[in-house]
């Protein structure tokens, strides 16, 4: 997608006298993050051993409660195990980013499209990360330990924070921001 498709799908959302100063989309595919180092580890564990207890007692003759107590949990182990990846990636192929003088804009979703704006004069924090490529991640309003220890582990139906995730140039994109916070 081009920069010109992107504000065609951002169009929408504009205002009448509003135009777009940038816009972008986050890092495609399946990708590993630095939360992954715990989150698989322990994934493996819980899914193994959910299967472990879903297979023992679909083989014995355990009370039929046993064989559904274990339901909920080989779903979750599928989940954190692999799904998480994949809904992840798509999420993410679903996102688009846009800056406007006066606000921030971002449209994403997996199963219905979400937009999200934030008024540029009144985000009260905008943290940079930057990685040595110049990709990174530009995240909207206090961190908490979520941002930072949970990367890519969106759990479905929770409230995620606002960020300009794994971008191009994304020094280029926060000095921007910061200069429409400053009003120049």
């Amino acid at each position: 997608m081009s920069n010109y498709e992107f504000e065609k799908e951002l169009k929408p959302s504009l205002g009448l006298n509003e135009a777009l100063i940038w816009t972008g989309k986050p890092k495609q595919g399946i990708i590993l993050r630095n939360s992954d180092i715990f989150l698989i580890p322990f994934s493996l564990l819980w899914g193994g051993f959910a299967f472990f207890w879903e297979s023992t007692v679909l083989l014995t003759d355990a009370p039929f409660f046993f064989k559904l107590w274990g339901i909920p949990f080989v779903v979750v182990g599928l989940y954190i195990t692999i799904g998480r990846f994949f809904i992840d990636a798509k999420r993410r192929s679903n996102t688009i980013y846009g800056i406007t003088p006066d606000r921030i804009i971002i449209k994403s979703g997996v199963f219905s499209m979400d937009i999200k704006s934030l008024n540029i004069k009144t985000i009260s924090d905008i943290t940079l990360n930057q990685k040595a490529d110049n990709t990174g991640t530009i995240t909207f309003g206090p961190l908490d330990y979520r941002s930072s220890i949970m990367q890519g582990f969106d759990w479905p139906g929770v409230k995620q924070i606002s960020r300009f995730e794994l971008i191009e140039e994304v020094k280029k994109v926060y000095d921007k921001i910061i200069e429409f916070q400053r009003g120049s």
